[in-house]
């Protein structure tokens, strides 16, 4: 992959040559000026996500917030969709949720307001306080910045320091809260081991789930725990498409996977949790990838047709090895 590599010329001055942690690199490189999240063409421009596959997804979310709201025994509820791109999950809810709900949605993201969007959709910079209601975070926090720590020949684990154009060397050992964090969720035990300090992302995730009055926060993405961490972490890159070298060049996104058993630890304590698979929560919430009976198709071809299409896109969310395998973790508040 030495094709995407760089050599540091076209980033902004100053950027290119100066060694940083992965954290800070991470930040300018997806949100810093000319950020690729702030690009023009969005994510969706580069990879898709469980929103851009089907309606479908969006459809089991309104039936969530439906859920939410019943649980509340209210007909008036917050949808907060965060990292929101360019809030095609929080217009696919809108248009899926019955009659006689109202919703009030909220898109928080950190690129500007995309032209022509649903004006019901607010456009925020950080989660709004005191709301009741459904928070939904579909791959947020895996572009969350983190540091990347790796074990040394002599023990010691030290930060991985990266340069604009990729190239890596060990730097300061870690200490402190992420040496905590380190022994207790992600403990490295040989040379050449590497964590992805996920401490920013249990942050992150216990202020939004905080940010909540009542109801239920889902946070789904890439993700393992304690019991099966990846020994060589799972930093990676993503541009047009497909799985690159990661480079904080702002061409491309840099994503690693979460450990979201620590995000679920870091919400209070009397906050519900439960972790399970996509595949199985979305079969909770309606979407099955069976095909529909072959006797449809005589006694109504078009309706067996849309039924097909419909079997095979949710086949695709719940697939074992793709979609099916992320994590959901749900908490209630």
């Amino acid at each position: 992959m030495t094709d995407d590599v760089t050599d540091g010329t076209d980033l902004p001055a100053g950027d290119g040559r100066e060694w940083r942690g992965w954290r800070e690199a991470t930040e300018r490189a997806l949100y810093g000026p000319g950020g690729f999240f702030l690009r023009p063409e969005g994510p969706a421009g580069h990879f898709r996500t469980s929103v851009h596959a089907s309606p479908l997804f969006a459809a089991a979310v309104a039936r969530l917030l439906v859920a939410t709201a019943e649980e509340l025994d209210t007909d008036e509820v917050a949808l907060v969709d965060m990292g929101a791109g360019r809030a095609e999950l929080a217009a696919g809810v809108l248009a899926a949720v019955p009659a006689g709900l109202r919703v009030r949605a909220y898109a928080v993201e950190r690129a500007a307001r995309p032209d022509g969007l649903d004006p019901r959709v607010e456009w925020v910079a950080r989660p709004p306080e005191g709301v009741r209601g459904l928070l939904f975070a579909n791959e947020w926090l895996d572009n969350v910045p983190v540091d990347v720590a790796e074990a040394g020949e002599d023990g010691t684990v030290r930060y991985v320091e990266v340069r604009g154009d990729g190239a890596e060397r060990p730097g300061a050992p870690v200490e402190g809260p992420d040496a905590e964090w380190l022994a207790r969720w992600w403990p490295l035990s040989g040379p050449g081991e590497r964590a992805e300090i996920g401490r920013p992302r249990d942050e992150a995730w216990a202020a939004a789930v905080g940010s909540l009055a009542a109801g239920r926060a889902v946070a789904v993405d890439y993700g393992h725990v304690r019991d099966s961490r990846p020994p060589f972490g799972t930093l990676t890159g993503f541009r047009a498409g497909r799985e690159v070298a990661p480079v904080p060049d702002g061409s491309g996104d840099l994503t690693s996977h979460v450990a979201l058993d620590a995000c679920a630890a870091a919400v209070h304590a009397r906050v519900e949790a439960e972790l399970t698979t996509q595949r199985e929560a979305l079969r909770r919430l309606g979407v099955s990838g069976g095909r529909p009976p072959l006797a449809l198709a005589s006694a109504d071809p078009v309706a067996y047709v849309r039924a097909l299409s419909a079997a095979g896109e949710a086949a695709e969310l719940t697939a074992r090895g793709g979609l099916g395998d992320f994590l959901w973790l749900d908490q209630r508040v």
